[in-house]
């Protein structure tokens, strides 16, 4: 959700502004999902290398979390909204780790969206907590299965990403799910996140929708996994 910095600078208002100007996007494009049928969406509020910004933005950061959970709860629950948090949990404040647990607790049985917040979160400490973790369970080496891999990961049950969206014209992953987004499709848009409108979305969903997904394979091939492949 790149952009919110620039937002507010570009109306004179400070960073913090911007942040909380984007953390209320994210409503708007929960409920297009909802209505689209889209059954997953994770946004990127808050990377492990994050902390080193200043400290007063990085105080707004963490008090956002509490802040719109609290103030999206009847949100939440009226549309099924089901609320995961992908990071090191352990490491927030404890106001923000109360409140996490608590509504990923409430909503653990909610259907209609999936919605990942991922906060604290790194995709090589995401890795690197997958093999420790593994390591730790005595894991032979030649036991190591990409399914077993993945079941190690924060996301181990939900799917793999189809479309990554980055705003403000960014092009890079930036440590965002680089395991899970191997196949995803990639759209950048020079919208910066607070205006990223549900109409916005749709021009990132239709280009979605034109794309051709291979996996790997030659066009018009059938998509068949074989049960032994030897070379």
């Amino acid at each position: 959700m790149d952009g919110n910095g620039r937002w507010a600078r570009g109306r004179a208002l400070p960073r913090t502004e911007g942040h909380r100007e984007g953390a209320l996007r994210v409503r708007g494009i929960a409920e297009a999902c909802i209505d689209i049928g889209i059954s997953t969406l994770t946004v990127f509020a808050f990377s492990t290398e994050n902390w080193d910004r200043p400290h007063d933005e990085v105080d707004v950061l963490m008090a956002l979390i509490p802040e719109r959970l609290a103030a999206e709860r009847a949100t939440i629950f009226n549309n099924d909204v089901r609320i995961r948090v992908l990071g090191e949990i352990e490491s927030l404040p404890l106001a923000d780790r109360v409140a996490v647990r608590t509504i990923v607790r409430q909503t653990v049985k909610h259907q209609a969206l999936t919605l990942n917040i991922a906060f604290n979160y790194g995709g090589r400490s995401e890795i690197l907590r997958a093999v420790r973790n593994l390591m730790r369970d005595g894991i032979a080496p030649e036991d190591v299965s990409e399914d077993l891999f993945a079941s190690y990961l924060y996301t181990s049950d939900i799917p793999d990403p189809d479309l990554v969206i980055r705003t403000a014209g960014e092009q890079r992953l930036s440590n965002f799910l680089i395991w899970q987004a191997a196949y995803a499709e990639f759209y950048s848009t020079p919208t910066l996140w607070p205006d990223f409108t549900r109409d916005e979305f749709d021009k990132a969903l239709a280009t979605y929708r034109q794309r051709e997904r291979k996996f790997g394979r030659v066009a018009d091939q059938p998509r068949v996994v074989s049960d032994l492949i030897s070379g």
